[in-house]
């Protein structure tokens, strides 16, 4: 629903009135798009992926401490990997819906039943088709 004019004048009026009390605030929450964030954070795990890599190959090429910087390289390379995945997620728009005060995901769907649920209800109409 558009805003009626006066409602747009009152807003544009505490618009220039925040930019004229505190301009950095101001321009701090103007460009809180979470899709720049997002997209930031991919090349952060991009770049520290590289650096994963780096070590990774520096843990193979030294035999003295070989072991530990491979191990660490990996383990770059694996916090990079997720840190790319949640960006990407968070970027397209899928990060799931939270309950409001919690930290619990809402479901969207219906939960679809377990194996072993589908195999009860299967059972039960097995007895029921039997007893006619």
């Amino acid at each position: 629903m558009p805003l009626s004019e006066h409602e747009q004048r009152l807003l544009d009026q505490i618009e220039r009135a925040l930019y004229a009390e505190d301009p950095k605030f101001a321009s701090a929450v103007r460009a809180s798009d979470p899709r720049n964030r997002a997209r930031r954070r991919l090349w952060q795990a991009g770049v520290l992926f590289v650096i994963g890599i780096s070590c990774l190959f520096a843990g193979v090429i030294n035999t003295r401490l070989g072991v530990i910087v491979g191990v660490a390289g990996f383990l770059i390379m694996f916090g990079a990997a997720v840190l790319a995945a949640t960006s990407w997620k968070r970027m397209n728009g899928r990060e799931p819906l939270r309950v409001v005060g919690t930290d619990r995901p809402a479901r969207s769907r219906p939960r679809k039943p377990s194996l072993l649920d589908r195999m009860e209800q299967r059972w039960r109409r097995r007895d029921d088709n039997r007893g006619r």
